[in-house]
């Protein structure tokens, strides 16, 4: 057995934690460096530098920087300045379920809002074709649970803790 693994195992499991959560990454629409590098912002105990980020996940500091840059637009971290030192710093979101309510109504936006409106373009030159008019009511159908579901989170992370208390658990947990 490897000693590193023993002595150091949080650290193991931190290691193994930043590769799983990189290969999650994309159904979160992320490349696996950004989701490493969430995951490893996720379970700091404190704020990380670019450069400390950098080294950790073994990739390059541009490489690094384009993974903050791409998060802190989805708003899954923020930069942060420490007294004293000219560096920047960054932090995961304290609240999971917020962040991901942000980035599934991002990928919304992105993606299914732009290929839904195509579909549904090509569903009206199919009017009256009894498959056509079915798959366009569901898809409707589908936009319209999506817009309300996200036009407020707080209803939405009450769903979800209401749904998770379903599962056995005790609610909502950011």
């Amino acid at each position: 057995m490897d000693k590193s693994k023993k002595i150091h195992p949080r650290e193991d499991a931190i290691d193994r934690l930043v590769e799983a959560w990189g290969q999650l990454a994309s159904i979160f629409g992320f490349n696996r460096s950004t989701g490493r590098v969430s995951a490893l912002l996720l379970v700091s105990d404190e704020a990380l530098s670019l450069s400390a980020i950098a080294e950790r996940l073994q990739i390059s500091r541009g490489n690094a920087s384009m993974c903050l840059k791409e998060l802190r637009r989805w708003g899954v971290v923020r930069r942060i300045a420490e007294p004293g030192d000219r560096q920047d710093y960054y932090v995961g979101g304290e609240d999971l379920w917020r962040q991901m309510i942000e980035i599934a109504r991002e990928r919304k936006r992105r993606e299914f809002d732009p290929a839904a409106h195509d579909a549904l373009e090509a569903l009206e030159e199919l009017e009256g074709e009894p498959a056509a008019n079915r798959l366009a009511t569901h898809l409707g159908t589908l936009d319209q649970i999506a817009s309300q579901l996200f036009a407020n989170d707080d209803a939405l992370v009450s769903l979800i803790g209401l749904l998770q208390s379903g599962f056995g658990n005790k609610g909502v947990q950011s």
